[in-house]
């Protein structure tokens, strides 16, 4: 069993909600999610807010709070996990930001620096992370740390 069935069989379970509000990950999240039978009892949905401007359109976070902070930072992802979460109305949200590379983005951000932030019962778990594996390896390897830290959470 992987992880990501575990999840949607620890969320069935305990009558919670999911959604994802992603950025780097492109959606990579839900995929890995929706890809198990069952899902669509737990995953309400997923915003891919990829460009600054569909962080402050869709989400509302105010440009001059991403200016101040950057696209890149624990700060931007932490608004776009509470923000997604209302939006979704989900008991559990988690968003992703950062750049996974291959270079360095004109927003700030060095290749490789990734930010998570999970939202549940009111309160945000950080997980920020540095990796340098590629693209690929580095958006699927914050998706699989975003789904352990979720069942550890849940």
């Amino acid at each position: 069993m992987n992880n990501a069935q575990s999840l949607v069989e620890r969320l069935t379970q305990k009558g919670l909600t999911l959604g994802s509000i992603e950025s780097f990950t492109g959606g990579l999240f839900a995929k890995s999610i929706t890809d198990i039978s069952g899902s669509s009892k737990v995953f309400k949905g997923a915003l891919v807010t990829y460009s600054k401007e569909a962080k402050i359109n869709l989400l509302g976070i105010p440009a001059d709070y991403i200016a101040e902070h950057g696209v890149v930072s624990y700060e931007v992802c932490q608004q776009m996990a509470i923000k997604g979460q209302k939006v979704l109305g989900v008991d559990v949200a988690v968003a992703f930001t950062g750049n996974a590379g291959p270079e360095v983005s004109e927003d700030g951000g060095n290749v490789g620096e990734l930010y998570i932030a999970i939202v549940y019962k009111g309160q945000v778990w950080p997980i920020p992370l540095h990796v340098e594996l590629g693209r690929e390896k580095n958006r699927e390897y914050a998706v699989n740390a975003a789904i352990n830290a979720i069942l550890s959470i849940i």
